[in-house]
């Protein structure tokens, strides 16, 4: 499986200065990154059952 697109809220700006979290889907879950950082940032990877976790802390029900 490869890698989705990063994918960021639709809450989310699209001003430059915007702060968001990215995510796309993984072969084994999804994985997150900070998108003012870019392709610089870290990738967080996530089982499935923690993005949920994730989204639910979030408000995204």
């Amino acid at each position: 499986m490869s890698r989705a697109d990063w994918r960021k809220s639709s809450r989310s700006s699209n001003s430059a200065d915007s702060a968001c979290v990215e995510a796309r889907a993984a072969e084994r879950g999804f994985q997150v990154r900070d998108s003012k950082l870019g392709e610089g940032s870290p990738i967080f990877d996530l089982k499935t059952a923690d993005f949920a976790g994730l989204l639910k802390a979030a408000g995204h029900n």
